[in-house]
C-alpha cells in the first residue's frame, strides 16, 4: 500500500477543512484497477463490494449503467471491471469525493467509457439529460438518521454515513427516473428498516424483486440489506441467502474470498486472523 498526498482537495461543505495535507492510500479494488482514498476520510467497504457483486450478477449483460452517489468511485470501478462492455455514468455531489472519483477513473484508463458527473442525484434535470435509458442503476446510500447521529469532524465521512441529502427513498426516486423499462436497480439500505425500502420503491413506481441481508459477524443482526428493484415483476419478494462476513470471533469467512475472487483479487486460503482476533484467542 503506497501513500500519496492529496493536492488541493476540498472538504465538500462550507467551512470544511482543507485536505491538502491529507495522505491518500493507493489500494487494489478489482483486477489491476486501483483507487486512491483518504486515510482519514471515507473509504470503500463491504457495502460497496456486496452491492457491486449483487449488481453485476443481476445484470451481467448491462450496456448502460448509472451509479448514484458514487463517492470515490468504488462501485463504479468494480462494475467497469465486471462489465467491460458497459458505458457507465456516475453522479457525486461532494467535492472531495467527486475529485477522487474523477482521478480514479482516469488513472485506471476508464475515461473512454466512464463519465463522472458533479451534481445532486435528486436533481430532476439529470433525468431529463439521459431519459429512462439505463439497464442497471446502483446506489449505496447512507443510512444513519441525521436527527440521531453525530456528524464526523470530516465532511466526507459525514455525507457518506449520514443522510444529509436523503436516504434510500431519494435513491429509488432518482433511479426510477433513469431506469430503462426492463432495467434493474440494485441499492442497499438499513436492514432494520425494510419498510423504508418498501415505501420508497412503491412511491417511485418500482417493485422490489429481492432482498439479501449482509451480516457483519455471526450471531449479530444484519447491518444492511441489498435490494433489487424493477419497473415490473411478478411473484413474492425473493429472500436471498445472507452474506455473513466474519465468524463469531471476528475472523473472515470464505464468502470474503468469494467476493474478492469475483473482482479479480487474490486472498490467502488460510488467512491469518487479525491482531484483535489473535488477542481474543490468546485469552
Amino acid at each position: 500500500m503506497r501513500e500519496e498526498r492529496a493536492e488541493g482537495e476540498r472538504g465538500g461543505a462550507p467551512g470544511a477543512p482543507s485536505f491538502a495535507d491529507d495522505p491518500l492510500t493507493d489500494d487494489a479494488i478489482a483486477g489491476d484497477f486501483r483507487v486512491l482514498q483518504r486515510v482519514r476520510g471515507h473509504r470503500y467497504s463491504l457495502d460497496d463490494v456486496a452491492t457491486a457483486w449483487e449488481a453485476a450478477n443481476e445484470a451481467p449483460e448491462a450496456r448502460r449503467v448509472l451509479d448514484l452517489g458514487c463517492g470515490l468511485g468504488s462501485v463504479t470501478i468494480m462494475l467497469a471491471y465486471r462489465l467491460p462492455g458497459a458505458q457507465i455514468a456516475a453522479i457525486e455531489a461532494q467535492d472531495v469525493s467527486h475529485d477522487l472519483a474523477v482521478r480514479n477513473v482516469s488513472r485506471n484508463g476508464l475515461s473512454d467509457r466512464v463519465e463522472v458527473h458533479h451534481g445532486d442525484l435528486r436533481d430532476p434535470a439529470l433525468a431529463s439529460r439521459w431519459g429512462a435509458t439505463f439497464d442497471l442503476v446502483t446506489g449505496t446510500p447512507p443510512y444513519f438518521d441525521p436527527r440521531k447521529s453525530s456528524p464526523s469532524t470530516d465532511a466526507q465521512r459525514t455525507y457518506a454515513r449520514i443522510e444529509m441529502r436523503g436516504g434510500i427513498e431519494a435513491y429509488l426516486e432518482a433511479g426510477a427516473r433513469a431506469l430503462a423499462p426492463a432495467g434493474r436497480m440494485v441499492v442497499c439500505g438499513d436492514a432494520r428498516r425494510p419498510d423504508r425500502a418498501e415505501a420508497g420503491a412503491a412511491a417511485a413506481g418500482l417493485r422490489l424483486l429481492s432482498r439479501r441481508d449482509v451480516v457483519p459477524r455471526e450471531g449479530q443482526p444484519a447491518l444492511f440489506s441489498i435490494w433489487v428493484a424493477a419497473r415490473e415483476g411478478t411473484g413474492p419478494l425473493e429472500v436471498r441467502a445472507p452474506i455473513v462476513a466474519r465468524d463469531a470471533e471476528g475472523a473472515r469467512l470464505p464468502i470474503q474470498r468469494t467476493l474478492r475472487a469475483f473482482f479479480g483479487l487474490s486472498s490467502p486460503e488460510h488467512e491469518a486472523p487479525s491482531p484483535r482476533v489473535r488477542e481474543r484467542r490468546a485469552r
